[in-house]
């Protein structure tokens, strides 16, 4: 089965790695992805937590795009009640003009932060209402593409304005919606938009959001069909004990999350081995298991095909959760690099 597969990035930071070497390591990384063949290479927006670096979508994504000559670049997503949806729209039409047909806006409506986070985001910067997102979306698709059209009340009565996101590109990026419950199932469809679901978050109801949006889909000027894909953790090495070592890192630190612990920066494989797991970390990790894809190449490789052809889909977006090695290059994360070259058969 040919597929096409994409890259989600978190930027993910390990011990003994600065932030910059974490961005030097996933610019190699989107670099590796555009020589194998992938079709996209996304960010995620996260705040404040000691091991993710990918807390600015827009300026990851002009670095990449600079570095890179094929893969399209973009945003999974930028969490817009976090911005204001004028100044997406800006800087995703300054980077569609600066790497034209390239350019994806994956938008989500979650904060991708704590409440604190998230409290300073709005009393330091512009944002936007969550419970408008739907205008704010359609606002941000008008903006960056033909421009939308104002009517504002004068002192001589009523005058239209018009706006427009500047440096005007010859084309518009792409919008996805992206979600992980049916809100943003029906909301896709609604708009007539491109659909992602998070199967990698929790792997729970993606059947049934997949097909709230292709049953409810409204064909758009953007898109005459249903189009989707899914998302899945991946630790693909030479042999399945060393897939299974290179995931512990990532797997203990979404278990931290998940069970309140303190978070910190990811562990090298040989830290992680050592860490007394108990109940409640054992139970998360289990569960992580179950969803991930965790193996040595060719049964990895037969597991994302089945996760395609059981959702039909003909695209999945992997998301690279391979831990390092103590004494790696503080600037490369190997086992990540590994698991998109191990799975890069399945694009041929």
């Amino acid at each position: 089965m040919s597929l096409k597969l994409s890259v989600l990035d978190l930027v993910p930071v390990r011990t003994g790695q600065t932030s910059a070497d974490a961005v030097a390591a996933s610019v190699a990384l989107a670099q590796t992805a555009d020589r194998l063949g992938f079709e996209r290479y996304w960010f995620a927006e996260h705040h404040n937590m000691p091991a993710v670096a990918s807390t600015a979508p827009p300026v990851l994504i002009a670095a990449v795009a600079a570095r890179t000559e094929r893969i399209r670049v973009g945003s999974g997503g930028v969490m817009l009640p976090n911005h204001a949806p004028f100044t997406v729209a800006e800087q995703f039409a300054t980077l569609e003009a600066f790497a034209p047909g390239r350019i994806d806006l994956g938008l989500g409506r979650a904060p991708g932060s704590d409440p604190v986070i998230t409290h300073l985001l709005r009393s330091s910067g512009p944002t936007s209402d969550v419970d408008r997102f739907e205008e704010n979306i359609r606002d941000i698709r008008a903006l960056a593409g033909d421009g939308a059209q104002l009517t504002l009340r004068t002192a001589d009565g009523l005058r239209d304005y018009e706006v427009k996101a500047t440096p005007a590109p010859a084309g518009i990026p792409q919008v996805w919606l992206l979600g992980s419950s049916d809100y943003s199932a029906h909301l896709a469809a609604k708009l007539g938009l491109p659909y992602v679901f998070a199967h990698h978050f929790s792997g729970e109801g993606t059947e049934r959001a997949l097909d709230i949006y292709r049953r409810e889909f409204v064909a758009s000027d953007d898109l005459d069909a249903p189009r989707t894909f899914l998302t899945v953790n991946a630790v693909v090495a030479e042999t399945a004990a060393e897939a299974q070592a290179r995931a512990l890192p990532a797997q203990l630190n979404f278990s931290r999350l998940r069970t309140g612990k303190p978070l910190r920066a990811i562990d090298s494989v040989e830290d992680a081995v050592l860490e007394q797991q108990d109940a409640a970390t054992r139970h998360a990790i289990d569960g992580m298991l179950e969803k991930w894809i965790v193996d040595a190449a060719e049964p990895a490789r037969a597991r994302v095909a089945a996760l395609a052809a059981e959702f039909g889909v003909d695209e999945v977006m992997v998301s690279p959760s391979a831990g390092s090695r103590a004494g790696e290059p503080a600037g490369r994360t190997l086992g990540r690099e590994d698991t998109l070259r191990l799975l890069a058969p399945l694009t041929a």
